[in-house]
C-alpha cells in the first residue's frame, strides 16, 4: 500500500508515523481526530507557527515544555502575558526561543480573545472552514494547502494573526480532524472516519 507502512506489531501505518515512536503514538491516538476545544485549538495553532522551518517531531517532545511555558495554552492567560514574560520564555531551554515566534503567540493569544468574543468560540470559528466532499481523494493526493487552508489563513491573517500561512493551517487541519489524511490501509483511517461521522460541529 503506497505511504502505508506494517509495523512490528503487525499495524499498518501512515508510514511518517512509523520513523519514530513519538510520531506513532501521536498518530495512533491524536492525529486527525476531530477536536472541538478551544484551547487545544489554540494550541496547536501556536505549535504549527513554532514548527515553522522545524520538523513536527522537535515541537512534539517540546510539547509538554511548552504547556508549562504557556500556561497551559490558556489563551485568556497568554494574553495577558507581557515584556517580563518575553523574557522568561526567551531563556526556556525547554521550548522554541524564537523572539518572533513567541511574540506572534501572545499577540495570536490576544486576537484569539477578540475572535471568541466576534465569533462566539474558536471552535465554532474554525470548523466554518472544514472541506466538504472530498475525503479519501484528498489523503491520496497528500496536499500541503488546499483552498479552505488558504482562506482560512487570509482571515486569521486579516484579523492580525500570524506565522498562519495556508501550509501551517492546512497541517492544523490535518491534526485537528477537520480534514481526515490517514492514508486508505491505514487502520487508523476507519477509526477517525468513525469518530469524524458522530462528532457533532460546533455551531
Amino acid at each position: 500500500m503506497d505511504g502505508v507502512t506494517v509495523g512490528g506489531d503487525g499495524v499498518a501505518r501512515c508510514s511518517w508515523a512509523t520513523t519514530a515512536s513519538d510520531y506513532c503514538a501521536y498518530h495512533d491516538r491524536e492525529w486527525g481526530r476531530p477536536e472541538a476545544d478551544d484551547v487545544r485549538l489554540f494550541e496547536k495553532l501556536c505549535l504549527e507557527g513554532f514548527q515553522s522551518g522545524l520538523s513536527w517531531l522537535t515541537i512534539l517532545r517540546k510539547r509538554e515544555a511548552f504547556r508549562r511555558a504557556f500556561a497551559e495554552f490558556d489563551f485568556h492567560r497568554v494574553a495577558r502575558f507581557g515584556d517580563r514574560d518575553v523574557a522568561r520564555l526567551l531563556a526556556d531551554a525547554g521550548i522554541i526561543r524564537h523572539r518572533g515566534k513567541i511574540e506572534a503567540a501572545i499577540n495570536n493569544a490576544r486576537r484569539a480573545v477578540e475572535l471568541v468574543a466576534d465569533e462566539g468560540s474558536l471552535a465554532g470559528y474554525v470548523w466554518r472552514y472544514e472541506p466538504v466532499g472530498r475525503g479519501e481523494a484528498n489523503a491520496r493526493a497528500r496536499l500541503t494547502t488546499s483552498a479552505e487552508s488558504t482562506a482560512l489563513a487570509r482571515d486569521l491573517k486579516r484579523r492580525g494573526w500570524r506565522f498562519v500561512g495556508p501550509t501551517t493551517i492546512y497541517a492544523f487541519m490535518q491534526a485537528m480532524g477537520l480534514v481526515d489524511d490517514h492514508l486508505p490501509g491505514c487502520a487508523a483511517r476507519p477509526e477517525v472516519e468513525g469518530e469524524r461521522a458522530r462528532f457533532v460541529r460546533p455551531g
